[in-house]
Parts: C-alpha cells; structure tokens; sequence
C-alpha cells in the first residue's frame, strides 16, 4: 500500500474525483499542498489575487460544467474572504469543496496567528463541514465531502485542513474509498408514485394552471422533461431568475420571468392561478413578496429536491413531492401518457 503525505493525499483524492482544476491563492498554512500540487500534473491550479476570487471562480466553473468547483484557501483572513462565495454557492444550490487552511492542531483554540473557527463561521452556509483530526482520515474525508457537495440538493462543503496534518515528514498508507456510507445522510432519488398522481390529478382539474420553473431545473438537467410535461398539458410556464433556460422563451407557451423584476403578464397569471406547479423552486421573497398573500387561491403542487425547502416560507402546500426533478417529471410524463385523459 501506498504511504503518502496529507497533502499527497488530498491531491490524489481529487484526482480520484475525476478533478481537473482548482482554484485558489496560496499562504503559509496551506503551502504542504501546494507543493503536493506542484509535484503533480493531474489538477491545474488556477491562481487568482483573492480568495473570495477563488471560490466565485469554483462556482461559475461548476454552473457552467455541471462538476464540483474545488478552492484551496489559507487559514485566517484567507478562509474568512471565502465566506461570500460559500454564501453565493449555498443559496444558489451550487456544489463546491472549499478546501481551507488551518493552524497546527495542537494550537487550535489557542487564538494562534491566523487562526479562524472556520467550521463555526461556516455553520449556517454549508450543507457540511469536516475539521480533519488525523492524516489517516484524510481520504474518508475527501470522499464524504464530494459525495455530499454534489448528491441531493448540491451546496459547498469545506475541509478544514489544520497544517500539521499535510506535513511531508508524515506519512501514512493511502486507500481512496470507493464508495461512501453517511447513517444520517440519504437524499431521496425518486418521488413518491402516490404524490405523483396526487400531482397529476391536481392538475388535470385546474382551470387556470401555471407551471412555475426555479433553478432546480437548471441544476438537475429536467428542461427536457419540463418541456415534455408542459406540452403535454399545454399549460403556461413561468420561471425565476435562476430558472431562466429551463424553458425556451420563444414558446408560445413561455409567459416571461415572474417575481419583483419579471413581466406584468406572469406575476398576473400566478396571482389569478386555481393551481401552481412549482418545478424546483424556493419561492424567495423577490417572488412571493407577502407570502401569506401570495397566490391566494391556488393550490400549489412543489417538487424540491430538498425536504426542508417545501413550506419554508409559502405554507399552503397541497401537494408536497419531494425528489430530484428530472426523474420526478419523467415519472409524471410517463403515468400521465398512461392515463385517459
């Protein structure tokens, strides 16, 4: 079995992951990997001036890739400037590994030079975050967090690396886990049969539908399948911001953006709606503004990914689907070309 370092070892984790760029800016806790970065040739390193530049750099390239954005960041003020693009990518449902610096763990909680609770600053803008204790964890680590950034609804994850466990006097046997287990973590793969005809008949009585795209869509690579249902029922298709592109905007089915800064005629035909399909949005404010007065007599259908996402804010839900979008709408194109309607 191989021996390497903890910097090696995150190195070949990446390369495990199938990583081919990161981005980042070096300092003094994190130099251990950027010299296991120089001593290979499998993961370019893209360097920018700032690390909040690093991690907004991991987010477009994973938006525009569909692949985990990886950032490699120091401890102290280099892991604070990351904290922006970490927000930026929660919101937005964006996968990341933010990979940060940290002091020797033997000076942890001493307030050392440069020394940050990044887990605590963190806390309420990761889907997770590891302080790594021993170099043997290095690779579960690394497994768990890409498993984590990228299943269920995608977000950042940062890896909290304290220096002396990427030191290249230390080294330890490395076996890259093939698969990972996570007790508490087991995002859905599929909706509920019985929600989908829930759905369905729901919709089949409207009189007034509009179909309501978020950047869920986007994100889970359904606009074909949206397109599909949508044709269909014929029904009219409205998107937020982050939903832009999940239907063409030159159908003649498209009735514009909705919300704070989209078209009179969409926010119109939501308020005047007897049923709302919402398609893997979160209904924000720039949206519902008064949630309590949003769409006042319609019963609103809401696939989302994530559990914790349906009723947040508009509570009237009648009809909660909860599964990744573009199984969820193949299912519901598939019994709905099974039924006689």
């Amino acid at each position: 079995m191989e021996l390497l370092s903890g910097g090696e070892m995150i190195m070949r984790a990446l390369k495990e992951e199938g990583v081919k760029m990161i981005f980042g800016y070096p300092g003094g806790a994190v130099l251990h990997i950027y010299d296991a970065l120089y001593q290979q040739d499998a993961v370019e390193h893209i360097l920018v001036r700032h690390e909040q530049a690093a991690v907004h750099a991991a987010d477009g390239f994973a938006r525009s890739t569909g692949e985990v954005g990886v950032a490699l960041v120091t401890s102290g003020p280099g892991a604070t400037n990351a904290i922006t693009g970490i927000a930026t990518a929660y919101m937005d449902s964006i996968p990341l590994v933010v990979i940060s610096g940290n002091v020797p763990s033997h000076l942890i909680g001493s307030d050392a030079f440069q020394e940050t609770d990044m887990i605590g600053c963190c806390r309420p803008i990761v889907k997770h975050s590891f302080l790594v204790r021993s170099i043997e964890e290095i690779p579960s680590v690394m497994k768990k967090a890409f498993h984590i950034a990228k299943t269920g609804r995608p977000g950042p994850v940062v890896v909290d690396v304290p220096k002396d466990m990427t030191a290249p006097t230390e080294k330890r046997a490395f076996e890259y886990p093939e698969t990972v287990k996570l007790r508490s973590y087991t995002p859905a793969l599929k909706g509920h049969s019985g929600q989908i005809r829930k759905a369905l008949d729901l919709l089949l009585e409207a009189k007034r539908p509009v179909i309501y795209a978020g950047g869920g869509v986007v994100l889970g690579d359904a606009s074909a399948e949206l397109v599909a249902l949508a044709k269909r029922l014929g029904y009219p298709v409205t998107n937020t911001l982050m939903g832009l592109g999940a239907f063409p905007g030159s159908d003649d089915q498209f009735i514009g953006m909705l919300g704070m800064h989209g078209f009179y005629e969409a926010n119109q035909a939501m308020h005047q709606a007897d049923v709302i399909f919402a398609v893997g949005a979160r209904f924000d404010d720039r949206v519902t503004n008064n949630p309590k007065k949003f769409c006042p007599n319609a019963r609103i259908i809401h696939i989302d990914i994530d559990p914790a996402s349906i009723q947040k804010t508009v509570r009237h839900i009648e009809v909660p689907l909860v599964g990744p979008v573009q199984p969820v709408l193949a299912d519901m194109v598939d019994m709905l070309s099974q039924m006689d309607v």
